[in-house]
């Protein structure tokens, strides 16, 4: 089957900026679903297809131009083909730095300082690298990092989300009495908070590495 025609198998409800998959093909599985679209696993494949809702298809076509401009750096999935409304990339395997968090696993100085230089190479290529969080930065069973969703890349506004979590990283999970791991509901109630503006992490860390 042609990957047009699985991302037209999928039926979405969206909902109060929320998407809900109500159909979609047998050989699609659903891993994840974020603020305009969703990811499923390619059955008997090392591919996932990205697919957007109509109300969000324009993201497509400007996720795919980015994606165009980040070819060589090995730190991104390969895109394979794109469409109207979707995008077919390399499954990668591992733990986004959320589920560290979450599940005990370690994130290491040296994890800080290689999406560190991503962005720099990414910024170098005239982007203006956003929306970085921990759903986006995964860490492979190899502990090489992959960042995902670069919908947001050409932004123009000043993003300091992720200067903010690194601060967050030296301040807080380094030390000592840090919790070994964090409940789900825990990180997404701070993660609200942050996007409220009710919590804020000031001091400036630099990298040691």
């Amino acid at each position: 089957m042609k990957y047009q025609e699985y991302a037209n198998s999928i039926v979405f409800e969206v909902k109060k900026a929320s998407i809900h998959v109500k159909h979609h093909h047998q050989d699609l599985s659903l891993i994840g679903t974020g603020r305009s679209a969703c990811v499923f696993k390619i059955k008997d494949t090392n591919r996932v297809i990205k697919v957007f809702p109509k109300e969000f298809a324009h993201i497509a076509k400007e996720e795919a131009d980015i994606y165009s401009m980040l070819t060589d750096i090995h730190y991104f999935p390969t895109i394979y083909e794109t469409g109207p409304n979707y995008l077919t990339m390399d499954y990668i395997k591992g733990e986004t730095l959320f589920q560290c968090v979450n599940k005990g696993i370690p994130i290491g100085e040296e994890h800080i300082n290689v999406v560190d230089d991503i962005l720099t190479e990414v910024r170098k290529r005239g982007l203006n690298p956003s929306d970085i969080h921990l759903r986006n930065i995964m860490i492979t069973p190899d502990d090489q990092i992959k960042m995902i969703d670069v919908a947001r890349f050409k932004q123009k506004k000043q993003d300091t989300q992720w200067e903010d979590l690194k601060n967050a990283y030296y301040r807080f999970y380094q030390h000592p009495l840090f919790p070994k791991s964090l409940p789900a509901y825990l990180l997404n109630f701070i993660a609200a908070l942050y996007k409220k503006k009710l919590i804020t992490v000031s001091k400036r860390y630099r990298r040691t590495g």
